[in-house]
């Protein structure tokens, strides 16, 4: 049995962990679950509590109920996505390989009948997650979802925005968001799916393969190229996405 006031979370001792999850249990309101989230997976960083927490995820992820199934496999993989932060909780992917294979399959089962382009794209990114892909198990849904990643150019170092989705497809150093006419912008350059390889090819095929055609198209755009509106240089953009995660992150 887990003595969880062992164990810590962002806030200090996991004692109260318990009593939260009985409250989700009989009241699954999304405050609830911003409460968890907060104390398990706060901005990203994780805590010894935070994999402790992963068998009562399972049983939540296992059940009938989808949203509640989504919000935990959610909640699991941004977890797991931190197993090589220091966290004091040893060898996560050991320890919990049960939890996580059983994980890795409900995340692939409701991936494929995913409602919208959101829900797929997290449940994408949970999958990575449960396997163990460093950088894109924590990067790649934020983008997908609000079509557009930030990044800096390799030539100048200037702040970019590579732009997604129903705006277009390009790269601004501008605020294009609050201006339609006078910020500079640059086509992308979206990659032939026939010559993407690795992770690329990967995540179109699977997109493909479960109809989410228009993710599947966003995704050349993230494994094709750019160009810097201030420098002109071109560039990779899935490599500058890779150059900004941290050492620890892979």
């Amino acid at each position: 049995m887990t003595d969880w006031s062992r164990l810590t979370h962002a806030y200090g001792s996991a004692e109260d962990i318990p009593a939260l999850l009985e409250r989700i249990a009989s009241d699954p309101a999304s405050e609830h679950w911003n409460d968890l989230w907060s104390a398990l997976c706060h901005q990203g960083t994780v805590y010894s509590a935070s994999f402790a927490a992963l068998p009562w995820l399972v049983g939540v992820a296992s059940t009938g109920n989808r949203e509640q199934a989504v919000d935990a496999l959610n909640l699991a993989g941004a977890i797991m996505a931190g197993a090589d932060q220091p966290h004091g909780a040893g060898d996560v992917r050991a320890k919990h390989s049960a939890d996580v294979a059983t994980l890795l399959s409900l995340a692939n089962q409701h991936r494929r009948t995913a409602a919208d382009r959101g829900e797929y794209a997290y449940l994408l990114e949970d999958v990575l997650s449960f396997e163990g892909v460093a950088g894109w198990s924590q990067d790649l849904a934020w983008g997908l979802t609000n079509e557009e990643y930030e990044i800096s150019c390799p030539g100048c170092a200037a702040g970019l925005f590579v732009v997604l989705g129903e705006r277009g497809f390009f790269s601004t150093s501008g605020d294009y968001a609050l201006s339609d006419d006078d910020v500079e912008t640059k086509p992308l350059r979206p990659a032939n799916p026939v010559g993407l390889t690795g992770i690329g090819r990967r995540l179109h095929d699977v997109a493909l393969a479960d109809g989410q055609e228009e993710v599947a198209n966003m995704l050349t755009y993230v494994f094709g190229d750019a160009t810097c509106p201030d420098c002109e240089a071109q560039f990779s953009v899935a490599a500058q996405i890779r150059a900004g995660w941290p050492a620890i992150r892979g």
